[in-house]
Order: structure tokens, then sequence, then C-alpha cells
């Protein structure tokens, strides 16, 4: 957490880290999202903390954010988990923190769904609990994570890892990550929306 004397150290590290993504794997995670979108799926997205935020943030994104460019029957459906604080509050309370998620998942989740994972370590032990009951009932699981993925990366089908050891430089990165896929995801829209009008004109 204090290996950073100066801004300079900490901005030189941010861009050096992003600059180490894996293209690729956003690209994976992204198609989930396009194929979850397409087939009418629902993507649930959580995390603890300043990732518990973050999906908060990401369903405002992802759910209004896309909203202009689709018609109400094919709306981007997604749900954070962390936004319920009674329901939270009460699996917690009367059950486990571990369960918080997943036991909203057991509620939820069906096959082709997506579980959207975001946490720094990989290892919070109700993030890997949900991925496990979401793998069980048929679901994508993806995710973002940092260090070298932790146990969430094998849980996952497909996971962005964010390589430092830094948790804001972490945290800092996924907003990011969050920022591209949505913006790919508006752009994937665009695009089939134009090669549909060219169709409909063609056939015309």
């Amino acid at each position: 957490m204090d290996q950073f004397a100066t801004s300079v150290d900490y901005f030189a590290d941010l861009i050096a880290v992003q600059n180490r993504i894996s293209h690729g794997d956003i690209d994976r995670v992204v198609s989930h999202f396009v194929a979850a979108m397409e087939s009418h799926k629902t993507i649930y997205c959580f995390g603890n903390g300043g990732s518990a935020a973050l999906a908060s943030h990401m369903a405002c994104d992802f759910g209004k954010g896309t909203s202009d460019l689709l018609p109400p029957a094919g709306r981007c459906r997604i749900v954070s988990l962390v936004d319920n604080t009674a329901l939270m509050t009460a699996w917690s309370n009367d059950f486990s923190y571990d369960e918080v998620f997943a036991q909203q998942l057991l509620n939820l989740v069906a096959p082709g769904d997506v579980a959207f994972a975001i946490s720094g370590s990989g290892n919070s032990k109700n993030i890997l609990r949900a991925l496990e009951v979401a793998r069980q009932s048929g679901a994508v699981c993806v995710g973002v994570t940092g260090f070298s993925g932790g146990k969430m990366k094998d849980l996952c089908d497909d996971v962005i890892v964010v390589p430092s050891d830094s948790m804001q430089i972490i945290e800092d990165v996924h907003v990011s990550l969050c920022h591209v896929i949505f913006l790919m995801l508006r752009k994937h829209i665009r695009q089939a929306k134009a090669a549909r009008s060219q169709m409909m004109s063609a056939g015309a």
C-alpha cells in the first residue's frame, strides 16, 4: 500500500500495469456480454467494498447507458447483487456473509446467464461461493481480478487479471476495464443495428 513515494510513481505504475493487460481476455469477456444480451439473458455483477461500488456503477452504465440504442424488449438485462441492503444483511446475519451473493443467485440465475465477479484478490469466499452456484446453475462465469488471479481464476470461463499487487492500482484498472467493456458493447450494438438496416434496405 505504501510503495508509492510520489504521484509520479503511482501513475507510472498504473500505466505500466495497464499496458500488460491481455486484450484477448477483454475480447472474450465482451463476447459473453454480447451473447447474453442477444439471447435476452441476465448479467449479475457483484463484489465487496470498492468492488461492490463498481458493481453498482457497472449496472448503471450497462442498464441505462445502452438503452438509447435498443428497443425496450431488447435492452441489456443487468442486475447488481450488492444494492439490496435489507436482503444482504438478512443473509449475512441469519446465515453467513459467505453466502450473501450465492443465495441471491439461487433465487435468480438461469442457464446462459452471466455471473460477473469483481474481486481484487480473487479469493473472497463469498465471490468464490457465488461463482460455484452460478456454474452449477449453467451460467457463464467471468470477471476481473488482480494479483495472480487467486482461486477465482479457476472458477471463471474467462477472467481479466490485472497484474499488480497494489489494490489501489487494481481497482483503478477495474474501473477502466468495466468502461471499456461497456463501450465495446455499445459499439457492437451500433454495428448490429447498421447491419440490420443495410439488410432491410437491400431487401427493399
